[in-house]
């Protein structure tokens, strides 16, 4: 049989359009999940092992605030703000900070379907499959060679520890990347609790995933190290060009617009997220919430815990109006629950209403947009039952809850309010909670009744409520946002399932 030609061997070619278009998307996606990522885990700088995230449990930090003992501190004192040169968008802005990150991560999922379809459609896999256990001593070879600061001989295109890296970050560390932050969606931990246990739990996921990170900036590092140590503008050549014989200079020219390209749109998109992040967060939803309410709006959760947390975070601040001091200086006795808008009957209800109607105990995961967790036992009313009780009009889409929180600490955005669809609220843990931990609910945690959205993130579940509107549309209630936070902080509308 003859031997092959350079022709026949699809290896010798080069890399194609579609290798290296590829390519160019990878790097820019990747980057835009390591800055984002980096502003989420600012938000809550602390990583776990454990789901209860107890304070001092955690394996690293990422801040040198303590906790103070001298007065009631939130979850919101921990937060480490970090500078937009660094997070995307950076200043405090984790709402932006997650749509960027699911948006680029759809966009990062994209182009690596396309590469890992074309790549096993053609004879490029051949290029990063080993195929021969001679792939193992070649490649240590190819590390004491990089050791002593020498080049090791090329490959086909790449040598051993080339090949065996490339694998492991497409077919290895990319997989884990997606089952981790998968894991780490409230609706998924609700719907199927035993997935995130696989690894230890949302917070090992959690941590796991920042492992991931690293490993990812590293692999970049190393990456570009080594295109200059192998001759940039013979690498650019390859990946620009398609092989190292085609014109060097043009491939350097190109190859540096396409980093600018790639820096000029962080600096572009960090300074539109911080001056119009309105804006910003319309546009990027346009990629995201489809996706999002497709895969994780309709699970309902099926948590049975047995486990309580020996200590619970607590996240804003209780109401300091006249109004709410004066109900908790009565134990709540005047307090009432209003139900109003688009039902047949308005209603007022007191605690002792709501305790004399069927009730149901819930132990779950509490899971905040921050990061940390706690599990807690939670007694209180479906809210299908409350509206049952008031015969909703058929044009009755959402619930707004309403809330005696004025938000003092951001003074001038109103009262907080939430609000959820029909669907989320029929689903059987959603309840209206007046027992924590088989106690009345603290004042801390919402009394004198909270919302409790077990497939949701901790902010959808309003605390200190007085109020439920049934409404068609919430385009009229705040910012027409759909939650208080969705107005000032730029989260998300109606539901937070991610």
């Amino acid at each position: 049989m003859p031997a092959l030609s350079v022709m026949d061997d699809p290896l010798q070619l080069g890399f194609p359009l579609w290798i290296r278009l590829t390519h160019f998307f990878a790097f820019l996606f990747t980057t835009l999940l390591i800055r984002s990522g980096i502003e989420i885990i600012g938000a809550h700088p602390k990583l776990y092992w454990r789901d209860d995230a107890l304070p001092g449990t955690e394996w690293i930090r990422f801040t040198r605030k303590r906790i103070p003992k001298d007065y009631a501190w939130t979850a919101e004192d921990e937060i480490e703000p970090v500078s937009p040169w660094t997070a995307l968008p950076g200043h405090n802005n984790l709402g932006l900070g997650r749509h960027w990150h699911f948006w680029a991560l759809n966009g990062w999922l994209l182009a690596g379907a396309i590469y890992v379809f074309l790549l096993f459609t053609t004879p490029q896999w051949r290029r990063l499959v080993p195929t021969s256990w001679e792939i193992f001593p070649t490649a240590w070879q190819a590390i004491v060679a990089y050791v002593h600061f020498r080049l090791p001989p090329d490959g086909n295109p790449f040598n051993g520890i080339q090949q065996l890296t490339y694998f492991f970050v497409i077919f290895i560390l990319s997989p884990f990347q997606i089952v981790t932050g998968i894991m780490m969606s409230p609706a998924l931990a609700a719907r199927f609790p035993w997935f995130p246990g696989i690894f230890g739990g949302r917070q090992a996921a959690r941590s796991l995933h920042f492992i991931g990170l690293i490993l990812f900036v590293g692999f970049i590092v190393i990456h570009i190290c080594l295109v200059v140590a192998h001759g940039f503008a013979r690498e650019m050549a390859k990946i620009v060009l398609g092989a190292e014989s085609h014109s060097r200079v043009l491939a350097v020219t190109i190859g540096l617009i396409g980093i600018s390209v790639v820096i000029a749109f962080h600096l572009w998109g960090t300074w539109y997220s911080l001056a119009f992040p309105f804006r910003t967060k319309r546009l990027l939803e346009l990629g995201v919430d489809p996706f999002r309410r497709f895969l994780f709006h309709h699970w309902d959760s099926r948590q049975k815990y047995e486990h309580v947390s020996p200590y619970a975070r607590v996240n804003g601040r209780p109401p300091r109006n006249e109004i709410y001091q004066r109900l908790a200086a009565a134990n709540f006795k005047d307090w009432r629950l209003e139900l109003s808008g688009m039902a047949a009957k308005k209603l007022s209800l007191s605690l002792d209403d709501l305790r004399q109607m069927p009730c149901q105990t819930q132990t779950t995961l509490h899971i905040c947009i921050q990061g940390w967790s706690y599990f807690a036992q939670w007694t209180g009313v479906p809210v299908s039952a409350i509206m049952d009780k008031c015969e909703l009009m058929p044009d009755a889409h959402f619930l707004v809850f309403h809330t005696l929180d004025e938000k003092w600490e951001r003074p001038g955005h109103g009262y907080y309010y939430e609000v959820i669809d029909l669907e989320i609220a029929r689903l059987p843990q959603t309840i209206l909670a007046y027992e924590m931990n088989g106690q009345p609910l603290p004042v801390p945690y919402g009394a004198p009744l909270r919302l409790r959205v077990e497939n949701q993130l901790g902010y959808k579940m309003a605390k200190w409520i007085n109020r439920i509107e049934f409404v068609d549309t919430f385009e009229h209630i705040g910012k027409g946002q759909g939650g208080w936070r969705d107005d000032v902080l730029h989260y998300y509308p109606s539901d937070a399932g991610i």
